[in-house]
């Protein structure tokens, strides 16, 4: 069952750019997907029309069932959390007031201003923060912690949603390589244990072959390879790392190394 259905998407940039060019793809309910390729390949864009952040050109979104569009994106958007790159925490906030802003969605619109919470929001929070490992940080603000514990608190937020999906851009890219591998397995034991569908957009191929169930290969805003990670073989790789596509041929170098 198919949980997002992303139906011959478009998304040209009122510069004219076109980032997404003709993308039909389903992701699977309780699925872990990784989005590769290199930088520009459009898989931040990919991601972001699956939570209303961006709205296709063309072609349609849906989401659990419902189509994608500005009249449902609030509903939309407490089905899906999402994990960022940089964190995007309010960094002279406590971690559980962070957390707690995972909750917006659910409560009034005089409630999101004031950031008025229900003794409900506050124990799903601290549930969040036992989830990630971060109980004793509750009250620390968000800017005293190691990145890796600031994108633990991130994961953390957008389990309080209690969300259908998480989608996770680039979370590793910022974070060195122990803090990397637990993070991608915390959001891999978060799918397995809860059901919740992730979908992850990494350069990585090392991390993207180890943790995903399906790896969908982006180059150039088109989808060029759509499989498991047995099947991502060197002549794949090339495809997704087209060099005359990109800056900078250490990608592929990375890349293949790690084929």
């Amino acid at each position: 069952m198919s949980i997002i259905s992303i139906k011959s998407a478009t998304k040209r940039f009122p510069n004219g750019f076109e980032a997404i060019k003709g993308i039909s793809t389903d992701i699977a309910a309780g699925s872990f997907t990784v989005i590769l390729g290199p930088s520009g390949a459009g898989k931040s864009t990919l991601l972001r029309l699956m939570n209303g952040l961006e709205i296709p050109t063309g072609g349609s979104v849906h989401i659990t069932g419902e189509t994608l569009g500005k009249s449902n994106l609030r509903k939309t958007r407490s089905r899906v959390g999402m994990v960022f790159q940089q964190f995007n925490l309010v960094e002279r906030l406590s971690v559980v007031t962070n957390v707690l802003t995972g909750r917006l969605a659910h409560r009034s619109w005089l409630g999101s201003v004031f950031y008025l919470f229900r003794n409900e929001d506050m124990e799903i929070a601290q549930e969040a923060l036992a989830r990630v490992g971060l109980t004793d940080k509750a009250w620390s603000r968000a800017d005293k912690l190691s990145g890796g514990q600031q994108q633990r608190v991130g994961i953390a937020r957008a389990l309080a949603q209690r969300p259908k999906v998480i989608l996770a851009d680039e979370p590793v890219a910022s974070l060195d390589p122990v803090s990397s591998e637990e993070i991608m397995m915390l959001l891999r034991e978060i799918c397995d244990r809860d059901g919740i569908t992730v979908v992850v957009n990494l350069h990585q191929v090392d991390l993207a072959k180890r943790f995903a169930d399906r790896i969908i290969g982006m180059n150039s805003g088109r989808v060029v390879f759509d499989g498991t990670p047995s099947e991502l073989s060197p002549l794949t790789l090339q495809t997704i790392y087209k060099r005359d596509e990109i800056e900078n041929d250490t990608n592929l170098d990375l890349a293949l190394a790690y084929a």
